[in-house]
Formats: C-alpha cells, structure tokens, sequence
C-alpha cells in the first residue's frame, strides 16, 4: 500500500513515496490500521484520495475479484473516514491511474475516446471520452474461454503464474487488446501498472489498429490520480 502527497496543479510528488506492506489476507479492518498509519506517517489533515482495486460507487465496494470477499458492499470511506478523523474519496484504481494520464501525461487533451489499461494481478481499464472519465469499466473481468475473467487469462499475474515469457505472454495480451478494440474502438490505449515498465519485451505482438502507449507515471499514476479525484471530489 503505496501514499505519498502530491501537487495537484502539477501532478508531482511533493512527498518521497512511503509504502506499507499490505497485511495478510487484506481485510478490511487490517487494512484500514494501515491507512492510518499512512495518514500519521504524513502528518496529514487535509482530504485523501485512495485508488481501490473494485468497482467503486460513492465510496461502496461492489465487487471482490482480487480482493476478500468481506469488502464486497462495505461502506470503504467511511471506515478509512472513522479510523482516520479525515474526508476519503475512493475511486477504482485504473481509473485514478486513467486521471494521472489524462490530466498530466500520454492522454492530455486527447479527445475522443481514450482507454487505460493497468497490467498487474489484474487487468484495470478505465476509460475517457473527450477528457471526461465513465467510471469502472471493468474490462479485465469479462469471461474468455475457459477462464473465469479475462484478466485470469492475460494479466501480468498469469504470465508469473504460469511461467511465461514475454513473447507468448504478449500475444495472450494482444487477445485482450483486440477484445478492447473490438468492444470500443478506442482512439488510444495507455498502458499503467507495473508491466508497463517493460512494455519493449512484448509490444512487438501487438496487432491492433490502436495507438497504444504506456504511462509516463508507471507506478506513481495511482497516487497522482487519486489526489486528483480527491480535489474533484469524484
């Protein structure tokens, strides 16, 4: 679990990035400790912003792929709220990653429709027509073939599970570029998330007729994002 405090005029870390590890089985109350222990680390009193890896509607939890069933229709920002004395804005992760790029980065006045794909345990999406964000669309949750969701299929955790190199991992990942081509015809894609980083190892198996670019903030575009929806109170 990652914070850090951040200019939201211009997208930096006014802070070193301070990480928690996350505590076993990642239940709610545990994590909570956790998020307070962020707060007190900073000495912060203002508003905060978190990037949650869910379906996140005014702060409720609605769903539980890669995380305990427990937080599934839990009130989030009113328990980080109660543990904490502080105002929490939640949003889903990709979509704080998505806010970063298109505020600051690769997606900066991009008009038409752009899609943000984080490459992680899962596969995150967020997506943005004409600047503004349409809120969790969870693209790496839809069933493909014999796996329960896409992201089982071609998320960065599959690769590491079943032991892939970067090239067949790759093409499983150009099935989940041409799925998200198909489904929304996108004017650009902009990858985030830690397999970003190494975007050169598979990019040579894309096939789509997309732009498709990777994140300026690689792993800080969660936190920047996620003040952001703080300040615009998303």
């Amino acid at each position: 679990i990652k914070g850090a405090i951040v200019n939201i005029k211009t997208g930096e870390l006014v802070s070193e990035k301070h990480r928690i590890p996350t505590p076993k089985g990642a239940k709610p109350n545990d994590v909570a400790d956790v998020i307070a222990e962020m707060v007190t680390f900073f000495k912060w009193k203002g508003e905060v912003g978190c990037g949650f890896p869910s379906i996140v509607s005014r702060g409720k939890i609605l769903s539980a792929n890669n995380i305990d069933k427990s937080w599934k229709g839990l009130q989030a920002d009113e328990l980080f709220s109660e543990r904490t004395g502080l105002e929490f804005h939640i949003v889903n992760d990709a979509d704080a990653a998505g806010l970063a790029a298109m505020t600051f980065g690769a997606g900066k006045d991009k008009e038409g429709l752009v899609i943000m794909i984080t490459i992680g345990t899962g596969l995150g999406s967020g997506m943005f027509y004409n600047g503004t964000l349409v809120p969790n669309i969870e693209l790496g949750s839809v069933p493909y073939k014999k796996y329960k969701y896409f992201e089982h299929y071609a998320a960065d955790s599959a690769r590491k599970r079943e032991d892939l190199s970067y090239k067949k991992w790759g093409k499983r990942f150009n099935d989940f570029l041409k799925f998200v081509e198909f489904l929304a015809s996108p004017d650009l894609i902009i990858l985030g998330g830690g397999a970003s980083k190494k975007i050169d190892k598979f990019k040579d198996q894309f096939t789509v007729n997309v732009p498709v670019v990777a994140s300026e903030f690689e792993n800080e575009a969660g936190i920047v994002g996620a003040a952001i929806a703080s300040a615009r109170k998303l």
